[in-house]
């Protein structure tokens, strides 16, 4: 089969690149290893010598970390499949900009269907808009100015999240409703949200709600009471929310 994709693997552990590098030869033979680095700076020639399509990154290294690569770029014109021990960290990162990672020890299957989502992307020219995102949100020291990649039918939406009101579930849907009165339908739950919007004043009120608290202009009391956002329109807090709902209060 013909080498369709320039690749690098910029990971610290021995036993982990040859893992890759053999698990590549024999599962993605459309990949073309051309070097692999063992650190941050090894990286950071490594990607400037060969212009690879797709860059395997280990997220945590020895004097640096993934992030610290990135940022050294102005542009990022290349794929990256994270690879990490860590489930839980820089997660939110990563999610809010619909980046690929896989967790290690490796899962085959997780490694081929991240390099054919990536050889889609390629030869269908999309941008590298997950790339792209993420490197804006790490530059970005201002919470408000963080953005998030929300995946449609036909592509990516690409969305400040200070500019989201509020988010609804259906079944295994969230419909998030926006400031300028777009809507967007996201095939993710409610609960994938909570978690990676909790650090940007986003609260959960009901088992069908999630509002950011920035455009909340009303609170009515009740068992559980009641908001009013900024749009006109009410969400219910659900007894279960209302202590957490009232506490974020507090410090204001």
């Amino acid at each position: 089969m013909k080498k369709e994709l320039k690749a690098i693997i910029v990971e610290d552990e021995e036993a982990s690149r040859e893992t890759l590098k053999n698990y590549l030869a024999k599962y993605c033979p459309e990949v073309q290893l051309m070097d692999i680095a063992a650190s941050v700076d090894e990286g950071f020639v490594a990607i400037k010598k060969h212009q690879p399509q797709i860059v395997f990154l280990d997220i945590e290294m020895p004097f640096g970390n993934a992030f610290d690569l990135l940022a050294r770029f102005e542009d990022i014109d290349f794929e990256i499949i994270f690879v990490t021990a860590y489930k839980d960290y820089a997660m939110k990162a990563l999610n809010l900009s619909a980046a690929y990672y896989i967790l290690k020890p490796i899962d085959i299957d997780e490694l081929i269907f991240a390099v054919n989502k990536i050889r889609k992307h390629i030869n269908t020219k999309d941008e590298f808009l997950s790339s792209k995102v993420l490197l804006q949100n790490i530059r970005s020291a201002n919470q408000a100015d963080k953005k998030i990649v929300i995946p449609q039918m036909d592509g990516f939406e690409v969305i400040a999240i200070k500019d989201i009101i509020k988010g609804e579930a259906s079944d295994n849907y969230t419909t998030f409703y926006l400031e300028n009165g777009s809507r967007y339908i996201v095939s993710k739950t409610l609960k994938h949200f909570e978690e990676l919007l909790g650090d940007f004043d986003f609260l959960r009120v009901h088992k069908s709600w999630l509002i950011n608290k920035n455009f909340i202009i009303k609170y009515k009391k009740g068992k559980g009471g009641e908001v009013i956002l900024s749009d006109g329109t009410t969400a219910p807090i659900s007894p279960t929310y209302k202590r957490a709902f009232l506490e974020s209060f507090k410090q204001l």
